[in-house]
């Protein structure tokens, strides 16, 4: 009798994406993980706490706490507790929406853009520096690739 576990199902083609699949996420954690560590040695600051202020920076009018929940893919509670901790540090303030009372949004203070301003130079060096050893034809190339891939995913 045939074994009808998934790898002996697998045809070559289905092998090759798993392994492309799994090559790229294991690319972005370690990725990750290296930025991760960085940002807690370097700025005390944690990389969710990081990608919110990023969000905010890229819309000075502030954002709706599920506004940021979505673009950063996390919980209405995760992006409540990141709000407050750095409310707490002065780095971002709610303010009344104006075109709905009831609802309130996210900016960064005057602190919070120094502060992301002077980390997000030294995070895109550490992203310059991590992925340097790649030739700028093969991070063409890799980019070239990946929109594909998005663009097919849709």
């Amino acid at each position: 009798m045939q074994d009808l576990d998934l790898a002996s199902r697998l045809t070559q083609e289905h092998h090759q994406s798993l392994k492309l699949w799994l090559r790229m996420l294991s690319c972005t954690v370690k990725i990750e993980n290296e930025i991760r560590g960085r940002l807690r040695a370097t700025f005390g600051i944690t990389l969710p706490r990081f990608d919110l202020m990023a969000q905010l920076e890229r819309h000075p009018d502030g954002l709706r706490m599920g506004e940021l929940s979505k673009r950063m893919m996390v919980t209405g509670g995760n992006i409540t507790g990141i709000t407050d901790q750095l409310e707490r540090e002065n780095l971002v303030q709610r303010v009344a929406d104006p075109s709905d009372g009831r609802a309130s949004s996210v900016k960064l203070t005057e602190g919070g853009r120094r502060a992301f301003a002077s980390m997000a130079a030294v995070h895109e060096g550490w992203v310059a520096e991590l992925l340097q050893p790649m030739s700028p034809d093969d991070k063409g190339q890799l980019i070239e690739l990946l929109s594909q891939m998005k663009r097919h995913l849709g």
